[in-house]
């Protein structure tokens, strides 16, 4: 059987407490150096830019598609 788990009521923490917790965990965090997050910038734009191009060219690719079949269509039907 599964027994019913008691929720002990939160005990309510000052501002100094919490200051004090809010520093301790700053700390205990890393931050990347200058150099990882220029490096990160480089990889996201050089990124950005091929796929902007890729996207750019299978998009005109499907246009260049849709308007040979439309041709066709045209061609096929007489219009």
């Amino acid at each position: 059987m599964a027994e019913a788990v008691i929720e002990q009521p939160k005990k309510k923490e000052s501002v100094g407490e919490f200051i004090r917790e809010t520093r301790a965990e700053l700390d205990r965090t890393t931050f990347p150096s200058s150099e990882d997050v220029k490096n990160t910038t480089i990889i996201v734009v050089i990124s950005v830019i091929f796929f902007a191009i890729y996207l750019f060219l299978i998009d005109q690719a499907w246009v260049y598609i849709l308007d040979a079949l439309a041709w066709l269509v045209n061609k096929i039907v007489g219009v």
